[in-house]
């Protein structure tokens, strides 16, 4: 194998409110022949001093013309929950331009894309206003509930005070984004991630991905809530590295025809 290139290259996105902290084991525990990019959106991780991007779709373009001049092996997309979300709307602007597609995309606790009326239905669960505009009491609750911020940031006044309008934001960002009805399935491979306990992303709701993908490798689910993969991320990533390889020896096949 040529050291300088690897066989696959992973970008990996982040959820609403959080950063590429939550994943920096991830690289040291996949296969040392990948070459796994930790991406952070703006606001957020090592871009906290940009403004962030209130919109799913552009922020899908800016993190595509970051990662667009690594497009130059075999490459995947990671993304959970809001990072699930812009993984879509990256892989959509990626065929629309013509640019590389992926070899793999796995999107994780982000429920599938629904029709206008379906989506207006599974929003009646949630407050009026969205959980964006819960009062900080209830927010603190919601979040703890999910898992995924730690518990510094709920006891240190002055970080919940910097966190809280990161997460506000990203919640408006998932909440608003309504996807293009006449999108047609992802001309790629794809696996869809989900918790048992997920109330958020129910496995039953993550299975209506199979109906977003050419290639829909299947619905993993696993023990636990919406951050299943927090205590032990060893099952997810094995299965990740599963999938990526069912998925590149695909495509090794058809270049090989």
């Amino acid at each position: 194998m040529d050291s300088t290139r690897p066989d696959l290259r992973l970008f990996v996105l982040h959820h609403a409110g959080g950063s590429h902290l939550l994943y920096r084991d991830w690289p040291a525990l996949l296969p040392d022949t990948w070459d796994v990019r930790l991406l952070d959106a703006p606001g957020h991780g090592l871009l906290m001093d940009l403004p962030q991007i209130p919109d799913a779709g552009r922020l899908a373009d800016y993190l595509l013309r970051g990662i667009e001049s690594e497009l130059t092996c075999p490459y995947a997309l990671f993304g959970h929950s809001m990072g699930g979300l812009v993984t879509y709307e990256i892989i959509r602007r990626v065929a629309a331009r013509g640019l590389p597609l992926p070899v793999w995309a796995g999107v994780s606790a982000r429920s599938a894309p629904q029709p206008a009326q379906s989506a207006q239905s599974a929003q009646s669960a949630q407050p009026a206003g969205g959980y964006h505009e819960l009062s900080d009491a209830d927010l603190r609750t919601r979040l703890r509930l999910l898992g995924g911020t730690p518990d510094g940031v709920f006891e240190d006044p002055e970080l919940w005070a910097l966190f809280e309008p990161v997460i506000r934001a990203d919640l408006r960002l998932v909440e608003t984004w309504r996807p293009d009805p006449d999108a047609g399935p992802l001309p790629v491979a794809l696996s869809a991630f989900a918790g048992t306990q997920d109330q958020s992303a129910s496995p039953r709701r993550m299975a209506g991905w199979a109906e977003h993908s050419e290639h829909f490798l299947g619905l993993r689910v696993f023990d636990g809530g919406h951050f299943y993969f927090q205590a032990d991320p060893e099952p997810l990533l094995r299965q990740i590295e599963r999938d990526a390889d069912t998925a590149l020896r695909a495509a090794g096949a058809a270049r090989s025809r």
